[in-house]
């Protein structure tokens, strides 16, 4: 029989090396400071930044007129004066939100006010149908927009630019230049100032536009975060090409986009004839320009 014998190899220079390194786990533990954390959560949320400037502001203007502006009356007010440009500005975001614009957002508000008034008012139509037939019109007058950007090709901008003075017309040719007054409405129509009517909380003063502007908040957040309609209108605006070779229906989603906004824009008509307490062509006639503000400041782009 013969013997083998198991002779070791010496180990080499880079064998020896990792022999004597540390074998433990490389561990990464880094504690991060408040101001990190708070940086960390406003690049997640952008849209917090205006909102937090918002209420430095406040605060500020607080400080400075004194204790009375922070009355509940007080807010319940300033709440009340920007319900009909919050409406409008949750009609612009959807449009916005689509990489598009609406500039004719306040016309509609105002003509289709304007349709109702005179239905309910001077023509003896049944209010209750008078306002649908509002609701029939701002829809209308949204795909009229959406129709023209889709199948026609136009820029938003230019399309919305020439519609705004198409239903500025018509409000004025419907009108006659003439406002519908307080007391014409209270015998005729008195549904038709619904929504400013309010409720006492305290020495609060909540009005009823109030509550459909957090409504109208509210059902859109909920279309656009938790339904596939949504999801299709944020992709749209990210990139339309790319939507439709995923298998969106671009065009038809962008047109019930903007029928949708005509309908909000409706409602904000509805809601200003209670806010002024009657119908006149040029009210809000700036309504277009606080809406695009008020959208941008609120950080959609």
């Amino acid at each position: 029989m013969t013997e083998t014998t198991n002779t070791s190899q010496p180990k080499q220079e880079f064998e020896r090396v990792l022999d004597a390194s540390d074998t433990k786990v490389a561990e990464f533990k880094k504690s991060h400071t408040l101001l990190e954390h708070i940086q960390h959560i406003l690049h997640n949320n952008p849209t917090l930044v205006p909102v937090i400037v918002l209420l430095i502001s406040l605060g500020a203007f607080g400080i400075i007129a004194g204790e009375r502006f922070f009355t509940a009356f007080n807010l319940s007010l300033i709440m009340q004066q920007v319900s009909i440009i919050g409406i409008l500005a949750a009609a612009q975001s959807l449009i916005i939100i689509t990489a598009g614009i609406d500039l004719s957002v306040a016309a509609i508000m105002i003509l289709m006010s304007v349709i109702m008034g005179n239905l309910a008012v001077n023509m003896g139509v049944p209010a209750p149908i008078a306002i649908i037939v509002g609701f029939i019109g701002g829809a209308l007058a949204g795909m009229m927009n959406g129709l023209l950007i889709t199948k026609v090709k136009l820029p938003p901008f230019i399309t919305t630019l020439g519609t705004w003075s198409i239903f500025f017309a018509l409000n004025l040719w419907l009108s006659g230049a003439q406002s519908i007054r307080s007391q014409d409405i209270d015998a005729n129509a008195p549904i038709l100032k619904f929504f400013g009517s309010a409720i006492n909380i305290g020495s609060a003063r909540i009005t009823f536009g109030v509550i459909l502007t957090v409504i109208v908040f509210v059902v859109l957040w909920y279309m656009l975060n938790k339904t596939a309609w949504g999801r299709h209108v944020y992709a749209i605006g990210d990139d339309m090409e790319a939507a439709e070779m995923a298998g969106i229906r671009t065009e038809r989603t962008l047109v019930s986009v903007y029928m949708l906004a005509g309908f909000v824009c409706a409602l904000a008509g509805w809601a200003a004839i209670g806010r002024v307490g009657s119908i006149s062509p040029q009210s809000f006639y700036e309504g277009n320009l606080q809406s695009i503000t008020a959208v941008v400041i609120g950080g959609i782009s």
